[in-house]
């Protein structure tokens, strides 16, 4: 789709488009987080070299911390403007002062609901209070942005009236909040037209998330010439949070060609550190900043992006400093294997590679995810396993509880001929290999001098990782290796893979 045509036809995009981030102040406000000095600096550093336009420090009246932290803040002189926020009480606004900020935004809620139940005041009280800040603010020297709080449930012809009077005041700019989130693009498309031909002022929108909207109705907003947006790192804030920093900027930047100056490459580090010091941790499909964002498990789609990753990312991940993976799951493509493969250079002959793929398939099918360091102990367990396999695994049964001895029945083909024996042992796997020993006997004697168990990931479904030295009575010596979701299997494999290299050994 033609972007420039649509821009210049439907949209009414300002020149200059400012990002206001409240992370430290509406963000902090998710239910259960709570941010020390140190860590609000450390958000706010992060800000200030992404890049954003303003940084709202806090609410200074609220506590003698909230003005400490305001201080410390403003000290290490950003570039990025530092806000304050104040309702419009003298008190509040003086809370700012104190903090030695020199941006304010003040607000006033406008709509019936905080008029008749919190508030107490009737209209024309709510204009006078909110002009009495206003100008309050102004004389000590502060640049002033307002918010009509709950502006989109507020009567129209009203929040006008609170406009022109605030305007009169000497508030610099006019700010839209969607305080519970009820907006539409279709409705949002409407009131930003209309307050932007009625003022003639820079107008900010500062849009919630209930109905899941908050950046598409801000995308709408500055489509119809609003000249600020109210963001947080990761979408967080009160209740369902509000418009994604990280979402807003790389929509205008990827889908609208709007370039707002903003370093892309921290997007990534930045969410990740948010994530961190609030504990809210993202979902794995939060757009741009989340696990999957930039994963690939289907055959289709890997063998697409390793071809040109355009097929199926609107986006590279190095655009906002994440990274793609390859997932292997039922999925799983063997263009997808090959290029894992080929990560950790290990290489496969035709027959290796089938062996290994199709155990891919199989535990994808069981539900099981399956992890890189998954697929290295298969591939390298494949490496190492014997060529020639003169005994196989037929079957294998196991009886162990309270009061009884554990106690292993195993079903071997030897040279092509089944045998099949019981013993017990201090475990399952010490049953099994006494069993397994039982049979072969005639064949060859083993000592079994080293067994090694690992759990490659955490997990009940982890894949456990056995590797064993055995020896004979001619001081031969083979390793074996065997990974599976089965801890005895693994270990009676990789005893039998061992053996066979033994038998090996012993023809030549």
């Amino acid at each position: 789709m033609d972007m420039e045509r649509l821009k210049k036809e439907y949209m009414n995009i300002s020149d200059k488009i400012y990002i206001f981030d409240t992370t430290l102040r509406d963000g902090e406000q998710t239910p259960g987080v709570a941010l020390t000095v140190d860590e609000k600096i450390q958000i706010a550093r992060k800000l200030n070299n992404l890049g954003v336009d303003k940084i709202e420090v806090g609410f200074p009246a609220s506590s003698k911390g909230e003005i400490e932290s305001c201080r410390r803040i403003k000290a290490l002189d950003f570039d990025s403007t530092l806000v304050g926020l104040a309702r419009s009480l003298r008190k509040d606004i003086d809370a700012v002062i104190d903090s030695d900020l020199e941006y304010i935004h003040t607000f006033l809620g406008t709509s019936p609901s905080h008029r008749d139940y919190k508030l107490k005041m009737n209209k024309e009280q709510i204009i006078e209070t909110a002009v009495d800040g206003v100008e309050y603010a102004k004389d000590h020297g502060l640049k002033v942005e307002f918010s009509a709080e709950d502006a989109t449930r507020t009567e129209y012809d009203f929040l006008c009236d609170v406009f022109d009077n605030i305007v009169d005041a000497g508030a610099d700019i006019l700010d839209i909040p969607d305080t519970v989130g009820v907006l539409t693009p279709i409705t949002t498309y409407a009131l930003i037209s209309d307050i932007k031909e009625k003022f003639n002022i820079p107008i900010s929108v500062h849009f919630h998330n209930d109905f899941g909207l908050a950046t598409a109705n801000t995308l709408v907003a500055i489509e119809r010439g609003a000249n600020q947006a109210h963001v947080t790192v990761n979408g967080l804030g009160e209740r369902t949070g509000n418009c994604s920093l990280e979402e807003l900027v790389v929509t205008l930047k990827a889908a609208y060609g709007i370039d707002l100056g903003l370093d892309t490459t921290r997007l990534y580090s930045l969410s990740n550190l948010v994530g961190r010091l609030t504990g809210v941790k993202m979902p794995v499909n939060k757009p741009i900043v989340g696990d999957n964002a930039f994963a690939h498990e289907s055959g289709i789609h890997v063998h697409g992006i390793l071809n040109n990753s355009s097929t199926y990312e609107p986006i590279s991940p190095e655009m906002v400093g994440h990274s793609r993976r390859i997932v292997l799951g039922k999925h799983t493509g063997a263009n997808s294997l090959k290029s894992k493969l080929k990560e950790y250079h290990i290489d496969l002959d035709d027959e290796q590679f089938d062996n290994v793929f199709t155990q891919i398939k199989e535990l994808g099918d069981s539900g099981k995810c399956i992890t890189d360091d998954d697929l290295v102990s298969i591939a390298i367990t494949e490496l190492s396993s014997a060529r020639e396999t003169r005994i196989v695994l037929k079957g294998l049964g196991l009886s162990s509880g309270g009061g009884v001895s554990p106690t292993a029945t195993v079903k071997l083909e030897i040279d092509g001929e089944e045998k099949e024996a019981a013993s017990t042992g201090v475990g399952p796997i010490d049953a099994s290999i006494n069993a397994i020993q039982s049979l072969i006997s005639d064949t060859m004697n083993i000592n079994l001098e080293e067994y090694n168990l690992e759990a490659i990931t955490g997990g009940t479904d982890a894949l456990a990782e056995v590797f064993v030295v055995t020896s004979d009575p001619d001081d031969n010596r083979s390793t074996g290796r065997s990974t599976n979701q089965d801890i005895v299997m693994a270990s009676i494999l990789a005893v039998l893979d061992s053996i066979n290299k033994l038998l090996l050994i012993q023809s030549v």
